[in-house]
């Protein structure tokens, strides 16, 4: 198993029970505990975890619209829903979009107003959340699930085939060289597939995402037309992004 894949599958163990050993990741990738130290230290260097004596946990529970548990965990909250108004500022009535999994789009799909509109999403959470407005025609590609989404090679066939006018994508990683990037590859097919598909794209990510990068990059900067944050971005942040050529508003 190479470098990227025994991060991946780190990551993934985290999620999934969100503090472990040296010995119990050792044990599952079967590789010494030498390595996973050292891939923990690398994992930490990015911000995704932190080490423990003897282990590590998740530095947060929300990464890359990727939740861990039952019910969605809130974190910079205030952050999340600011940044969920700010989009509902580019939603018309009778538009086709299309909501990633994760807090903030979570936050835009509670918001919405229960009017004509088509939203496309396999969150399982959005999904609830939609489903009880009568009047937004939900569409979900399906797929089989891993935690809050729903993936797999149909979800993402039957994506390409649709015509979505404006997709709303999250990240945990937003850099002005590295774009925006994911953590595992779970989910990249599915988020390129809504890029691919989608007239515009939108990152919706609190400003404590930007300047982080990592594992998996899903998107350079070139591939969306704005990010949509809070006011808590720095300016001298922003200003980076807007001289590559996109526009953020927060």
């Amino acid at each position: 198993m190479n470098a990227l894949r025994r991060h991946e599958a780190i990551m993934e163990m985290l999620l999934t029970k969100k503090e472990l050993t040296v010995v119990e990741i050792s044990d599952k990738l079967e590789v010494t505990g030498k390595t996973i130290r050292e891939d923990l230290a690398k994992l930490e260097d990015k911000g995704l975890l932190i080490r423990l004596h003897g282990g590590a946990m998740l530095a947060q529970s929300d990464q890359l619209g990727i939740l861990a548990a039952n019910e969605p965990l809130i974190k910079h909250n205030d952050e999340k829903i600011e940044v969920a108004l700010r989009a509902l500022h580019y939603i018309e009535t009778n538009d086709i979009i299309a909501l990633d999994g994760g807090t903030t789009t979570l936050e835009i799909a509670r918001r919405l107003e229960n009017k004509p509109l088509t939203v496309i999403t396999n969150d399982v959470f959005i999904i609830g959340e939609l489903a009880r407005k009568h009047e937004i025609r939900l569409v979900v590609p399906g797929g089989y699930r891993v935690r809050n989404m729903l993936i797999g090679p149909e979800a993402i066939s039957y994506v390409k085939s649709l015509n979505v006018q404006k997709a709303f994508l999250s990240a945990t990683g937003v850099h002005p060289e590295f774009g925006f990037s994911l953590y595992t590859g779970d989910m990249l097919d599915f988020k390129r597939a809504l890029l691919e598909t989608a007239h515009t794209s939108y990152i919706v990510a609190d400003h404590h995402k930007f300047g982080q990068c990592a594992l998996r990059t899903f998107a350079s900067l070139s591939e969306i037309s704005r990010i949509l944050t809070d006011s808590g971005l720095d300016e001298q942040m922003a200003t980076q992004f807007r001289n590559a050529g996109i526009e953020v508003d927060y």
